[in-house]
């Protein structure tokens, strides 16, 4: 905000803090996915046999307060596409 720069980001924490928007993975989901594989490791299994994942559901996150202190105005179509706007 200092600088006027609009923040784009893949985690979500970065838009809820003040940022313009992020567009990445549920950082919940992720950690999910992670634990699955922790524990196939742990049961045995080699990590050069385990699949490589990539995330299948990219969750678009806009701030609206963000946009207004930045003088932008963000398509009606970017918001109706995002899972959450904050306003």
């Amino acid at each position: 905000m200092k600088y006027r720069v609009p923040a784009i980001s893949e985690l979500r924490q970065i838009a809820e803090s003040g940022g313009l928007l992020s567009y990445g993975p549920n950082a919940f989901n992720a950690t999910r996915r992670l634990t699955y594989f922790v524990d196939r490791i742990l049961k045995g299994a080699k990590p050069a046999d385990l699949p490589v994942e990539q995330a299948t559901r990219l969750e678009l996150v806009v701030n609206m307060k963000t946009a207004a202190a930045l003088g932008l105005t963000i398509p009606p179509l970017i918001l109706a596409r995002a899972d959450e706007v904050i306003e």
